[in-house]
Formats: structure tokens, C-alpha cells, sequence
């Protein structure tokens, strides 16, 4: 894939341990650029949390972002890819 070259993603994230929290806040405060919206939900019947992220970036950054969250103790992460690749730089949080 050319590096000019974006996908959209959906990032589904599971936080199993409040502790994880604050280090993945942080990863997806370094991804913002990319971050087209978040939606969280919280479920304290399981007491877990349900994260799911839009970005748009290239297949290499959504790899990054995603294996950097999936290796945070106590969260879990996977990721859904759009089959469109769309040519040209795209800074997702600022269109």
C-alpha cells in the first residue's frame, strides 16, 4: 500500500482492568489526528468497558495504534477494515 494511501477502520476494544485506562487514553490521545469518532460504553455489570474507534490512516498506522493497545494488560482489541482505499493524505480528525 502506498503511504499516501488511507483505509477506514473500526478499532472494538474491551477494558477488563480500569487500571488499563489511563495508558490507553494516552495511545488514542497520540492517534487523534487519525480518530474520526469514539463511542464508549460502560457496562459495571461486568464491570468492563466497551470502546469502539473510527480512524482513517494508513494500514500501517491502524497496526501500530491496534498493537499498541492490544498489548495493555487487560484490554483487549480487535480491528475491522473498510475494503476501500482511498489515494491521498487524509487528516481524519481535521476534515
Amino acid at each position: 500500500m502506498n503511504p499516501m494511501e488511507t483505509r477506514v477502520a473500526v478499532l472494538g476494544i474491551i477494558v477488563d482492568d480500569i487500571d488499563a485506562t489511563a495508558a490507553l487514553n494516552k495511545i488514542l490521545h497520540s492517534y487523534a489526528d487519525y480518530v474520526i469518532g469514539r463511542m464508549g460504553i460502560p457496562y459495571p455489570k461486568r464491570k468492563i468497558s466497551i470502546i469502539s474507534v473510527a480512524i482513517e490512516a494508513s494500514q500501517e498506522v491502524i497496526s501500530a495504534m491496534a498493537g499498541k493497545i492490544g498489548r495493555l494488560a487487560g484490554v483487549s482489541c480487535k480491528t475491522a477494515y473498510s475494503n476501500h482505499v482511498y489515494s491521498g493524505e487524509c487528516n481524519a480528525a481535521r476534515e
